[in-house]
């Protein structure tokens, strides 16, 4: 799937489903597979940005009380051609007296802002997640229908141990 995404490119680039994602098991390649894909784009000069999603994230809230900063830095994410966001949500759970809290606001309004924006511009991105879809459009509902929506038809799930090369290598 990866390849035929690659292929018509060209004439989906401009659609509201004109975006990739790789779902799930840890191991399984989906940052490889993104990888690949930003590399076949850069070979026809087309610009990708990544985007270490945990680390990204944090630079973002880092700047977030001065304007003038926080807008240079989520603009790079909002204004790419192609936006690769690597590992989204990753760590995003944390153990509470409650239960499991799962993404705090901050968090929230950083990454809704970039895929918001993005959703409106039909701008393309390729995600790789540890989470299932049901798992995404859970954490945040705004967030996990827009990727939906513009991943429809590109989403492809990993689902099981067997699948992660990095155990069976080690075993």
């Amino acid at each position: 799937m990866a390849m035929d995404y690659v292929k018509k490119f060209d004439s989906i680039k401009n659609l509201r489903n004109n975006s990739i994602a790789f779902l799930g098991q840890v191991g399984a390649g989906k940052t490889h597979l993104s990888i690949a894909i930003a590399n076949e784009f850069m070979k026809r000069n087309i610009g990708v940005r990544y985007m270490q999603y945990r680390e990204d994230i944090t630079r973002i809230k880092q700047v977030a009380m001065d304007e003038e900063s926080y807008a240079k830095e989520i603009n790079k994410y909002k204004n790419a051609t192609v936006l690769l966001i690597d590992d989204l949500y990753k760590n995003a759970t944390h153990r509470t007296r409650a239960g499991y809290e799962v993404l705090n606001d901050a968090d929230k309004r950083a990454i809704f802002e970039i895929v918001n924006y993005r959703y409106f511009k039909n701008a393309p991105m390729i995600i790789s997640s540890e989470y299932l879809i049901n798992d995404i459009i859970d954490f945040d509902e705004g967030i996990g229908t827009r990727i939906t929506e513009m991943c429809k038809g590109h989403i492809i799930e990993f689902q099981g141990q067997e699948l992660n090369y990095r155990l069976h290598k080690a075993l």
